[in-house]
């Protein structure tokens, strides 16, 4: 499955990975496990990482994005990872690189480059990136391991979600062995300080539910100054306070930004990406994003999603 890319790693001396922007675990986590495989077993390669920067896993080794100029993607590979449409790149500037190599886990969309391996069975793109390293017999060091140990980690929800298989399992104990400490990970992932757990505590109290219960937080820009938080640790990280909640099987965060109101979708029965694909986004059968210009059509996804629970629960009935 991984030939073609193997091969193109091996005909390019300089390599440009990218990822789609506001990463998560998972993009962050293949990008720089992906470069130090290269490094580690491809002499005389230099690799580069570009995107947008972010706090939140700033603990992890090897995280300080490349700045370049446009004239290194001349006659370079560009690499591209855990996205599945152009307009998610956080540096579009692959279009310039020589080849195009894109590793992906989300529902296909389209075809956007020369080599293209794309399968949404694996539970995160670390998962994938791990596969690829053990199916070429690569080395897998200590900062790969732990890199794509956390997207695996973060993808799958602590190894809960349905996607989480054997072969999930299989590949972790392949990371662990390359010697990191998983319990310094842990902290660094998942230890709250006092004004996290205040911040959680908030968003629990501005949990709404529609008619047919599903739950949903929606937070304008105006909140957003006076929280004083990041984009990325409301929308993304206050769409877990929801989760767990009995007869809620589904719920969404709405975000305020510059961009447009940002949407975060998620069920723990239902294939909900169809949803977010209407609405410009995609991502996974049960955890999907999207970002729609205003309230309006956010409030428009949400009546989707309703409907989609409305439709089950007369069916119970």
């Amino acid at each position: 499955m991984f030939e073609a890319v193997l091969d193109c790693i091996k005909n390019y001396d300089t390599i440009i990975i990218h990822r789609h922007s506001r990463p998560d675990g998972d993009a962050m986590g293949s990008q720089i496990g992906m470069k130090h495989l290269i490094l580690q077993n491809f002499e005389g390669k230099t690799v580069y990482m570009v995107g947008d920067a972010t706090n939140y896993l700033s603990f992890m080794p090897d995280s300080v994005m490349d700045q370049i100029d446009d004239s290194v993607y001349n006659g370079a590979l560009a690499i591209l990872l855990d996205f599945a449409s152009p307009h998610l790149a956080s540096d579009d500037r692959y279009t310039l690189a020589a080849k195009t190599v894109r590793l992906d886990h989300h529902i296909y969309c389209e075809t956007f480059t020369d080599v293209e391996v794309v399968d949404s069975s694996f539970e995160s793109c670390c998962g994938l990136v791990t596969a690829f390293a053990v199916e070429c017999g690569l080395k897998i060091n200590a900062i790969a391991g732990e890199a794509l140990y956390t997207g695996m980690l973060t993808d799958s929800g602590r190894f809960r979600y349905d996607s989480t298989n054997s072969r999930t399992f299989k590949l972790a104990s392949e990371l662990i062995d390359t010697g990191f400490d998983t319990n310094e990970l842990y902290r660094n992932l998942y230890a709250d300080n006092f004004d996290s757990k205040l911040l959680k505590a908030k968003f629990t109290l501005k949990i709404k539910f529609t008619q047919n219960n599903v739950a949903y937080i929606y937070t304008t820009r105006e909140e957003m100054k006076e929280l004083g938080s990041s984009e990325f640790s409301i929308s993304r990280g206050m769409v877990a306070t929801m989760a767990d909640i009995k007869g809620v099987d589904i719920w969404v965060n709405f975000t305020e930004s510059d961009e447009g109101v940002l949407c975060e979708l998620r069920s723990s029965r239902f294939n909900i990406n169809p949803v977010a694909v209407k609405y410009g986004g995609g991502g996974h059968q049960k955890a999907s994003g999207a970002c729609v210009p205003d309230r309006e059509t956010a409030m428009a996804m949400l009546n989707d999603l309703d409907a989609i629970q409305g439709e089950y629960n007369e069916q119970s009935n």
